[in-house]
């Protein structure tokens, strides 16, 4: 087929679809934010896994701020500017400012993670940053600034963390917090390895998995570490990806557990402070052969809009991203071949991941954040690429996905080392973007264009006897036959945080029926008819308003 016709068949298709697309803006708004992770060809295991970014209003001005998690100098590196983290707030006309400095979180250890949440009730979004060495809980003093109270709250472990989520499991009104750890990494013991006469690194199975952690809140600043007692102890794990979410639909927030060249584990909550891992019997531990991946990102996310929350998880190349579609009975089927998704990851390497309606027709879409961890995989396998291009996936509606990269703009078509993947409306426009990281890259911010075509609404929700960031609300908005449900999470993807706004596409609908949020404490609000695109506040009380 001649060049100029594939062209005039792609921008029809574009013109008659609405397609949506991705326009790269991270320069002209501010961002100029690059990942280092001190890199200097000895090929440490530390060096593959990148770094994270959160999308959260840090001020409760109404607009989605950006902290960037980054990397340091390792032995044989000396960087001529020391790396530290990020933070850009955003002037709700676009624009984003680096104020590291005056908030105080410009954190200069070896960053891998982040994740958010109000731990301590006071209205004011905190932040946990997770490293190779002692993590760090920034307190949100609500004037601009944050403090470091990582010793006083009692959760600086040492050890390799990389991603995190809060949560209450229990119940009680605060939040507590889930730490995934990865593998057991010493300078001292350093070696590298070699593929087809080629030097580079190891591989996850030389290395001694760690622990992950969870750490109850007291509700006095402090934290307990519950492990053990919470039934979430595993040695074996090489953690990467974690997010909550009620998949069984009994009101308490449960676990799954991306690892590494192991099995993933997902942990039922019982009601009681107790997890079992129920990952075989649910169906969720390993492949659809029985074969185990290397699990790096995950989600939750009701793609079929039957009122269960599905899962995503990301792999290693070769292997593919597993969509587990819940049947709605404690048990997941893998769909990921019959869904369109298989064959079209099983030759990149993916990481940050989400289900999100990207062009607001009313079910979740799913990016996938791709980039191979050897910056020198083509001497040993030619036909392999460190950078690679990450995925967008059309929801069609009959458990099917398409998958649009090719459509969905240069930005998202160019090939980068990709990490981590954040997702939020960032000018509250109503339309969904993506943040994603690169390893020892620049970070790309993806504006939506097109998106807002058709209708959407967006729903904060506000505890008040308790959690005053609602994680763990469930939402369930109506527009006549079309039903949707969302839980607000903290964590998820791959080292990331998304928008703790939930954000629903309605299609053509003029009208939402109506839109019930169901808090941790049974507290229901039910509101009455309100129009579309636009932001409701409702409160645990049931009052609710238009912002």
């Amino acid at each position: 087929m001649r060049p100029f016709l594939i062209f005039s068949l792609y921008v029809n298709f574009l013109h008659s679809s609405g397609a949506v697309t991705f326009t790269d803006v991270t320069s002209e708004i501010g961002l100029d934010f690059k990942h280092t992770d001190g890199r200097s060809g000895r090929f440490y295991f530390l060096e593959e896994l990148g770094s994270g970014a959160a999308f959260f209003d840090y001020d409760n001005d109404n607009d989605l701020d950006i902290y960037f998690v980054n990397g340091s100098d390792l032995p044989g590196y000396n960087s001529a500017k020391k790396p530290i983290n990020q933070l850009y707030q955003n002037d709700g006309r676009g624009k984003f400012t680096d104020v590291t400095l005056q908030a105080g979180v410009g954190d200069l250890g070896y960053g891998v993670g982040c994740c958010v949440g109000d731990y301590n009730n006071d209205d004011y979004l905190d932040l946990y940053v997770t490293n190779y060495g002692n993590n760090v809980l920034y307190k949100n003093r609500g004037d601009g600034t944050f403090v470091d109270v990582t010793d006083q709250a009692n959760v600086g472990d040492s050890r390799w963390g990389s991603s995190c989520a809060f949560a209450d499991y229990d119940n009680d009104g605060d939040l507590d917090l889930y730490v995934t750890n990865y593998v057991q990494f010493d300078f001292e013991k350093h070696k590298t390895c070699r593929f087809n006469d080629v030097e580079t690194y190891c591989q996850p199975q030389d290395f001694q998995g760690q622990s992950d952690l969870l750490y109850q809140n007291n509700g006095n600043g402090t934290f307990t570490n519950v492990t053990r007692e919470a039934g979430v102890y595993n040695s074996r794990g090489r953690g990467l990806g974690v997010v909550w979410g009620d998949y069984d639909n009994d009101r308490d927030p449960d676990l799954y557990i991306a690892n590494d060249t192991n099995d993933n584990y997902l942990y039922q909550n019982n009601g009681h402070g107790k997890f079992t891992n129920v990952a075989f019997y649910a169906g969720v531990a390993l492949g659809e052969n029985g074969e185990m991946g290397s699990g790096m990102g995950t989600d939750f996310g009701d793609f079929n809009n039957d009122g269960f929350l599905d899962l995503i998880v990301t792999n290693f190349q070769d292997e593919v991203a597993i969509l587990y579609k819940n049947e709605g009975n404690g048990f997941f089927s893998d769909i990921t071949y019959i869904s369109g998704i298989g064959e079209k990851t099983l030759s990149t390497l993916g990481w940050g991941t989400a289900f999100f309606d990207c062009d607001n027709d009313g079910d979740k879409d799913l990016f996938i954040a791709n980039g191979h961890v050897c910056d020198n995989i083509n001497q040993i396998y030619p036909e392999k690429t460190y950078p690679q291009t990450n995925q967008l996936f059309e929801n069609l509606g009959n458990e099917v996905y398409r998958e649009m990269t090719a459509f969905a703009g240069d930005s998202l078509r160019r090939k980068a080392p990709s990490r981590g993947a954040a997702f939020g409306d960032y000018d509250n426009d109503g339309d969904i973007d993506i943040l994603v990281t690169n390893s020892n890259s620049k970070a790309q911010l993806l504006r939506n264009d097109g998106g807002n075509r058709k209708n959407w609404i967006k729903i904060q929700i506000v505890g008040e006897t308790g959690d005053q960031s609602g994680i763990g609300t469930r939402v369930e908005v109506t527009c006549k036959s079309l039903v949707q449900i969302a839980e607000v999470k903290s964590g998820s993807s791959y080292l990331c945080q998304n928008d703790l706004t939930l954000h629903f596409g309605l299609d053509d609908h003029k009208v939402v029926d109506k839109v019930t949020a169901t808090f941790l404490n049974g507290s229901v609000c039910e509101t009455k008819p309100v129009p579309v695109n636009q932001t409701i506040r409702i409160y645990e009380s049931g009052k609710y308003k238009s912002l």
